[in-house]
Order: structure tokens, then C-alpha cells, then sequence
């Protein structure tokens, strides 16, 4: 009673109006809940009318609308993502050119963009609430969660480099420790920024940034850590989701008549399909082009004598010609007995279907999320396209399953880091290392064989 004398509402009353017209303009809601205390209707509908549309309706490039004005919309998008897309796979071909270095700032580039534009349909939707240090805290939490997975990438593929130099020294030894030192500081300001009748709003976009450094940096992070097995465990996924996408866009386009699913109307089985088996062939073609050079098939590694990347090694199994016995059934269907063919390709079926199958489920997640707060693609940085999000919502999926499918069937031991290691260690240790391994090997009568050869 004390609260309404002094012309406020309740607490409770209050919290709930915060959060109703928070909901207002990206959320479908019933009319009686769309409603302030106070505030008609046509209040309501002008206030929402009044509010800027997140993304702009068209962002093509006006020599392009000019060009395909005569067409017809349909069309016209056909034209326009078709130019675009050959000019992101120029841009792809010419990076890949460039080497090792220059595709891991690549990927962080697109990374900070994609966090970028999905902080950004936050902070477009509750800016009025003016809430504060939100963007600060998403930057700071963004800076410390790359912190922590790049400097253990440094300490695991530069293990020499970082023992040399004392500065970086220190650094490794303490880096989980001053990663959670940062992300405390980052949680402290946290608490200290919340506002009273803010709570749940602040809660809420706590967990928006949370999520969205979960889904972009993790994945990054493993696509830098795919990449440092060999370009070719980077480039083929990636190469297949491009596949996929467009073939099954053109599947779709001319053929294309069964609806997929409801998140996608657009999306058809004609096109899901078509797309799957062109995937699976161009996985192939591709893999047996590339595994024919050590500059794809050779892991990435750090020369200290040359503060460069090198990529020369001798190929392992995977990616030496062998022949294989073509299944009965098979052979009666197309002549052949025998197939020379690289291991590599028939992993590389495993990596298209996943491409095909459940590479697209990361962009119907896109498209459920776009829908949820009523916006057509994330941003507008490509035209025809949408945002950078819009167009590696499906690799971030296949970033992780090419990481785990590395690590359960490919991935062994490797002697190179092994030996880095040893190295570090104390004489008294590697000598003991040394003694243990000797026994071993004289036990196994190998030390004594290899003795004798020499």
C-alpha cells in the first residue's frame, strides 16, 4: 500500500512490465500479455512500429540491382548469391595460397565476427534498457576465453619456443591459472553490474554471451586445432559443407518440391538429397587431388631454427595408393575388380555424409534461432547472403565432428612433441627416462638388433 501512495507499482508488478515490454518487439505473445498497465493497444502497435528493423530488408549492392533488374526476384537472388558465392571461393583459394598462418587469422577473424553479430541482435534488442557494462563484460569475457584456448594451443604446438623465450615460460606454467584469474575479475564485475529490476534481464544476457562463446570460440578453436593435423583435415570438411550448401540449393532451385522441414521452408528433400550425393562425390574427387601433396597431407608444425611454419613430411598410410577389392555386388555393376584408391577417400565419405546428413541441422538451429527473434539472417555483410554467421552456422558443426573423428580413429601418439618434452625436463629425469626406455627396448631384444645393424 505504502508503494502505490507514492505513485509506483509493486515490485512484482513492476518486473513483469520490464519483461512484457522487453518481449514486445521479437516475440510472439498474445495480445493481453503484449500490454502495459495504462498503454492501449494502438499505444502498443505504434510503439512497435516505431522500432527499427534489426536487419535492412535489402542489402544488394545497387550495380547488382541495376543489372538484374529486368529479372525477376526469384531469379534475381539466384544471380546475386551465385556471383557472391564464387567470389567467397576465390577468396577461399586465394587464402589457402597464402599458408598456415594466415588461414588461423582468418578463422580468428571470422570468429570475433560471428560473436560480433550474434551480441549484437542482443544488444539491438534490449538497448533500451541501457543495461550496464553488457558489451564491456561480452568483449572482456570474449578476450578471456580466447586467452585460455589460444595460449593452450601456443603451449602445445610451440612447446620450444614458448621454453626458450623466460616471458612465455612463465606464461605457460601459470596460464590456467591467470585464464581463471581473468574470467574472475569478468564474474565479479558481473555481480557488481546488476541493477535492481534488472536481474532477470541481466541473468539472461549473462547466459546469451555464455552460450555464444561456447558455439563460436570452442568450435574455432578446434578448426585451428584440425587445421594443425594437415590443410587437408581443414579444407576438405570445409569444402564439403560449401558443396552441400550450394549443390543443394541448386537440387532445390530447379528440382525442388517436397518441404524439408517447417524451421525452412525454403528447404526441400529434392535438394537435401541431391545435395548428399553430390557431396559425397566431390569428397572424393577432392580427396584424391589433394592427397597427392605433402603440403596438404603433412601435419603444421613450428620450426625454432627458422621461426616459420613448415609443412614437409613423409606422408603416413593414409595418404599412399592401395588397392582394394571391390565388393561382388559392385562389381557386377560397374566391371571392376580393383580400385587403387588413398584411405583418406574413404574417411572422407565419412566426412561428406556428415557434411550432408547433419551438417544442414546447424543451419535449421540458425534458422529456429533467426525465427525466435524475427529477424532474416544475422547481419548484412554479404549481399544475397546475410551475415558471416549465416554462412558458417553449419561449419562450426563439422568443425567438431572432424575433431572428434581426428582424435577416435586417426590421431596417435607423436614422437616430435614427445621428444620437446623430454627435453624440458632435468638431466636427472631424462636420464632416468633414458635407463627406463633402454631396459625396455633390451627387453624387447629391439636395442640389440639395432646395435648389431649399425
Amino acid at each position: 500500500m505504502e508503494e502505490r501512495r507514492q505513485g509506483r507499482r509493486p515490485a512484482s508488478q513492476e518486473s513483469v512490465v520490464c519483461y512484457q515490454s522487453l518481449k514486445e518487439p521479437v516475440f510472439e505473445e498474445s495480445e493481453s500479455e503484449a500490454k502495459v498497465d495504462g498503454e492501449t493497444a494502438s499505444d502498443s502497435e505504434s510503439r512497435a512500429e516505431a522500432s527499427p528493423p534489426l536487419i535492412p530488408a535489402d542489402d544488394t549492392p545497387e550495380v547488382l540491382n541495376r543489372a538484374f533488374s529486368s529479372l525477376s526476384s526469384r531469379w534475381k537472388n539466384w544471380w546475386v548469391r551465385g556471383i557472391l558465392t564464387l567470389a567467397m571461393i576465390a577468396f577461399f583459394f586465394v587464402i589457402i595460397y597464402l599458408g598456415p598462418l594466415v588461414l588461423m587469422i582468418i578463422v580468428m577473424c571470422v570468429q570475433i565476427k560471428c560473436f560480433h553479430e550474434i551480441i549484437t541482435i542482443g544488444y539491438n534488442v534490449y538497448h533500451s534498457y541501457d543495461l550496464p557494462w553488457f558489451r564491456t563484460l561480452s568483449w572482456y569475457f570474449l578476450l578471456c576465453v580466447n586467452y585460455f584456448f589460444y595460449g593452450e594451443t601456443v603451449t602445445d604446438y610451440f612447446f620450444t619456443l614458448v621454453q626458450r623465450e623466460e616471458p612465455l615460460r612463465i606464461l605457460s606454467k601459470y596460464h590456467r591459472f591467470i585464464s581463471f584469474t581473468l574470467y574472475l575479475t569478468g564474474f565479479c564485475m558481473f555481480v557488481l553490474s546488476l541493477v535492481k529490476k534488472h536481474y532477470r534481464l541481466q541473468f539472461y544476457m549473462f547466459g546469451w554471451t555464455h552460450v555464444t562463446l561456447l558455439i563460436v570460440v570452442t568450435q574455432s578453436h578446434l578448426v585451428i586445432h584440425n587445421l594443425f593435423e594437415g590443410m587437408i583435415w581443414f579444407i576438405v570438411p570445409i569444402s564439403c559443407v560449401i558443396c552441400n550448401d550450394i549443390m543443394a540449393y541448386m537440387f532445390g532451385f530447379f528440382f525442388g518440391r517436397t518441404p524439408l522441414i517447417k524451421l525452412s521452408p525454403k528447404k526441400t528433400w529434392e535438394g537435401f538429397i541431391g545435395g548428399f550425393f553430390a557431396t559425397v562425390v566431390f569428397g572424393l574427387l577432392l580427396s584424391y587431388v589433394m592427397s597427392g601433396y605433402r603440403c596438404f597431407v603433412c601435419p603444421v608444425e613450428y620450426n625454432n631454427d627458422t621461426n616459420s611454419f613448415t609443412v614437409d613430411c613423409e606422408p603416413s598410410d593414409l595418404f599412399r595408393l592401395q588397392e582394394y577389392v571391390i565388393p561382388g555386388v559392385i562389381q557386377s555393376i560397374i566391371g571392376w575388380k580393383i580400385v587403387r584408391m588413398y584411405p583418406f577417400q574413404i574417411h572422407s565419405i565419412a566426412l561428406s555424409t556428415f557434411a550432408s546428413l547433419i551438417g544442414p541441422f546447424g543451419g535449421f538451429f540458425a534458422s529456429g534461432f533467426k525465427r525466435a527473434f524475427k529477424i532474416k539472417d544475422f547481419a548484412n555483410t554479404i549481399p544475397g547472403h546475410g551475415g558471416i554467421m549465416d554462412r558458417f552456422d553449419c561449419q562450426y558443426l563439422m568443425a567438431t565432428f572432424v575433431n572428434v573423428y581426428i582424435a577416435s580413429f586417426i590421431r596417435g601418439p607423436n614422437p616430435s612433441k614427445l621428444i620437446q618434452q623430454f627435453l624440458t625436463l632435468r638431466p636427472d629425469q631424462q636420464l632416468h627416462i633414458f635407463n627406463t626406455l633402454k631396459s625396455h627396448l633390451t627387453d624387447k631384444g629391439m636395442l640389440t638388433a639395432a646395435a648389431e645393424d649399425e
